[in-house]
């Protein structure tokens, strides 16, 4: 298990605009992703190294849009100005979790502007919306070539820390970790939140740059 990506709504500028300027302050290329026409929205990728990338998204002029709960998270966060609504974990076993949580089960798939299709399930879509500190829970088809993150620059980018509004049991819950578990990659700040668990998620992302620290 090991953070995967984390997710950016684009601003009221736009998908382009909005991730060319996250590069611009990450030092990082920019990588047209593609549709996902099962969740109405399409994406650019910031791929980073140690097998992570920022994911940035807006969502389509489709009725889909209106269905996909992924598609209805996005359009609230760009509504509200754009900004972090998701985090997500890789995991090996998805069916597990599947199994002990009592969540469905998503099929997700893209093609990428040079015609490779990427395809992968995920959990958790419902608690974007509802409990977004919990993060999704992704399994990837195919080889690890094809992840997003392998067109990352040799030395570039990494992601080194999450601040997250919310409760760290909560999150060791639902990810099936032991009370003691700490990550020795990814450095995560808690702020305790007051109200529903929708005021709970994301709020800053922490990386190490060439240029040096910089957080957004």
């Amino acid at each position: 298990m090991r953070v995967d990506h984390v997710g950016f709504a684009a601003g009221p500028e736009g998908l382009q605009e909005t991730a060319r300027s996250l590069a611009a302050r990450l030092g990082v290329r920019v990588v047209d992703g593609g549709p996902h026409p099962r969740f109405g929205t399409r994406n650019v990728v910031l791929p980073l190294s140690e097998g992570c990338y920022v994911e940035v998204v807006e969502v389509l002029d489709h009725p889909v849009a209106d269905k996909a709960l992924f598609g209805r998270a996005v359009r609230e966060r760009t509504e509200a100005g754009g900004g972090w609504f998701a985090w997500a974990v890789t995991v090996e076993d998805l069916q597990s979790y599947r199994d002990r949580l009592g969540e469905d089960v998503e099929e997700g798939v893209r093609r990428r502007p040079d015609g490779v299709e990427l395809r992968w399930r995920q959990i958790g879509a419902p608690a974007l919306r509802t409990e977004p500190q919990l993060p999704l829970l992704i399994e990837w088809d195919g080889p690890r070539t094809q992840h997003p993150s392998a067109l990352s620059l040799a030395g570039g980018t990494r992601l080194t820390g999450l601040t997250i509004a919310g409760q760290r049991a909560r999150v060791r819950e639902w990810l099936g970790l032991p009370p003691e578990f700490t990550s020795d990659r990814v450095s995560f700040t808690w702020l305790d939140v007051v109200g529903s668990a929708r005021a709970t998620g994301l709020r800053s992302v922490t990386f190490e740059t060439s240029r040096g620290t910089v957080e957004i």
